[in-house]
């Protein structure tokens, strides 16, 4: 995609990503090279949000989710549609949550509730094919 709004020209199944920093480094290339909101180039906040929330997905699917079985990234006019599918069938329970935090000394949980504040349209859905698929769309504008 040469601009937001032109869809079809992103690729939308990211080759090769197999690592939260690959995938990051991914998003960051599309964005810079691609992205055109209605205000120009978003503002890095905004793309170190969106990089904050590819790496939570990816790391994620590695971690609890049987491994990255795909990584893709759609540029919309709105910002970065993300869809990561895992090879795990088991949809957690924070999943359909607000994002709350854990408790004060829990020692992690909080990647998914950075995902919740920082995302918008969050989908979890199981994949025919087995695993479950996660789409998420992350403003830029």
């Amino acid at each position: 995609m040469s601009r937001a709004g032109h869809p079809g020209r992103a690729p939308v199944r990211a080759p090769g990503i197999a690592s939260p920093a690959a995938a990051r480094a991914y998003v960051r290339s599309l964005v810079r090279e691609h992205w055109r909101g209605p205000s120009g180039r978003p503002r890095e906040e905004a793309v170190v949000d969106l990089l904050l929330v590819v790496s939570e997905l990816v790391t994620n699917a590695i971690r609890h989710g049987g491994g990255l079985a795909r990584f893709e990234a759609v540029l919309v006019p709105e910002g970065v549609r993300l869809g990561v599918h895992d090879h795990s069938d088991v949809v957690p329970p924070a999943a359909y949550g607000r994002g709350a935090l854990p408790s004060p000394g829990a020692g992690g949980g909080y990647g998914w509730p950075l995902i919740v504040r920082l995302a918008r349209e969050i989908r979890v859905e199981r994949r025919r094919e087995g695993g479950k698929a996660i789409g998420v769309l992350v403003p830029l504008s």
